[in-house]
């Protein structure tokens, strides 16, 4: 059996996984840098807080699942990286935002806030980190469920 929260993240990188322009470069809390230009642009999804809440005296946690979604894309002579990887944001936002639910198994998706790495590379490379707060519930006694 596995928890809610993994089912989750596990469905956020089946939403994201045909993003416009990442071809199969989605991962999920990948560590292995990306180190060569044809593995551009990717996603990487990551876990960042899980905070649980018992807002009544139903047998039930409320959880906060943060997850930051981050785009990773270089730049050319003529583009800016940030402006490159717009696109790619765009895309990956609307797939993410067209089902709240991510298939029943989230109460709600609200973006958080966007924030822009620029990398120091043989090109100019850009991380754009999404944050989203995943409102999903579970039982007390089962985090399956």
């Amino acid at each position: 059996m596995t928890t809610k929260r993994e089912t989750i993240l596990a469905r956020v990188l089946t939403v994201l996984t045909p993003t416009a322009g990442i071809s199969s470069r989605a991962y999920r809390s990948r560590q292995v840098p990306l180190n060569n230009r044809s593995q551009f642009p990717a996603i990487n999804i990551e876990p960042i807080l899980d905070d649980p809440e018992q807002t009544s005296s139903l047998p039930k946690l409320d959880w906060s699942l943060r997850i930051r979604v981050t785009v990773f894309h270089i730049g050319s002579t003529s583009t800016a990286p940030d402006t490159a990887a717009d696109s790619v944001v765009e895309s990956m936002h609307s797939l993410l935002m067209a089902d709240l639910t991510l298939d029943d198994n989230a109460i709600d998706i609200q973006p958080e806030g966007v924030s822009w790495d620029m990398i120091d590379a043989d090109q100019p490379t850009v991380a754009v980190n999404c944050e989203y707060l995943i409102r999903y519930r579970t039982s007390v006694e089962d985090l399956s469920s």
